[in-house]
């Protein structure tokens, strides 16, 4: 380690210490300094990263928690409140503003909160220094029904959006042949980043799962604030990083499986239907998606029923 990065690590420790010591929890950073962090030493010397550190604003202290009630303080405060005040009181306040948002606005804050940190992330260097954007993910934020799929591809970090190339072509059509629209319902992939192919000048390769673990908790923010009725998983990469299960989506699909609560339609990735357009195939995947319907309450019409039956 050189005296310069000694320098630079011990003068950050000591900005951060002082920060903490005045109760301030959470620090901004700039997007560029993070990315910028992903890059080789070379490109950016010690001295850019040293004078960012000097230039870092200090934020005011953060008011401190208010002092938490005796359980039997709290006993009598919700015994004095309607039932339902008192329910409300206990819930954790963690869990309440991510699982019960108390307005619009404050669950459209955090999402928002959430898409700037997964746009700086560079947690794996590899893919922050490839990629040409983060694609974090489309759709309404109340969405009931949620698509998840494994990781962008050349189409989707050219243009910043999840399933837009051929197979996200495919994917917008099944979605309004159920009578929704692509901004009905909520898209977005396991891994954020286009996993990247060195020395291929075209192609994509499937996440592994180490990149697929580092990911998923931008994930799991999603679902949580999201809340979905329905989770539909797209192909076999999809299944493995969110269930763990490796046997295989032929014997996975049209079975219900849960995740974080939710219920999971395991169905083919619509990139398998580009290469097997087989009638037989096309109608598995729709009912999966009938199913997924069934269970959201949708209407159902006799056409839509019948949608890839042999006549």
């Amino acid at each position: 380690m050189s005296d310069s990065y000694r320098q630079l690590l011990e003068a950050t420790i000591q900005h951060v210490e002082t920060l903490k010591a005045r109760g301030v929890r959470h620090v901004a950073v700039a997007p560029e300094t993070l990315r910028a962090l992903a890059q080789p030493a070379a490109k950016f010397p010690i001295s850019h990263f040293q004078s960012t550190i000097e230039k870092m604003p200090v934020p005011p202290p953060e008011a401190p928690a208010p002092k938490a009630e005796s359980g039997k303080r709290k006993a009598e405060i919700n015994s004095s409140l309607p039932a339902s005040v008192a329910a409300n009181n206990a819930v954790a306040p963690i869990e309440s503003a991510i699982r019960n948002p108390q307005s619009a606005n404050e669950k459209a804050s955090a999402f928002a909160a959430l898409r700037t940190r997964a746009l700086a992330c560079v947690k794996c260097p590899h893919l922050a220094s490839s990629r040409k954007n983060v694609v974090f993910g489309v759709g309404s934020i109340d969405a009931q029904l949620m698509f998840v799929g494994e990781a962008p591809g050349a189409d989707e970090d050219e243009q910043g959006e999840p399933f837009v190339g051929k197979a996200g072509q495919l994917l917008t059509k099944i979605i309004q042949a159920t009578g929704l629209s692509r901004a009905d319902v909520y898209i977005a992939n396991i891994l954020k980043c286009r996993p990247d192919t060195p020395g291929q000048s075209a192609g994509n390769r499937k996440p592994t799962p180490e990149e697929m673990q580092t990911c998923i908790p931008f994930l799991h923010e999603q679902i949580d604030l999201i809340r979905p009725q329905v989770i539909v998983a797209l192909g076999a990469t999809a299944v493995e990083g969110l269930l763990g299960k490796t046997v295989g989506i032929t014997k996975l699909r049209g079975n219900w499986q849960t995740y974080r609560g939710t219920p999971l339609m395991p169905t083919y990735h619509p990139a398998y239907l580009l290469r097997n357009q087989a009638m037989s195939e096309k109608r598995r995947v729709w009912e999966d998606m009938l199913a997924a319907m069934e269970k959201l309450g949708m209407p159902i019409s006799e056409k839509q029923r019948n949608y890839f039956l042999k006549a």
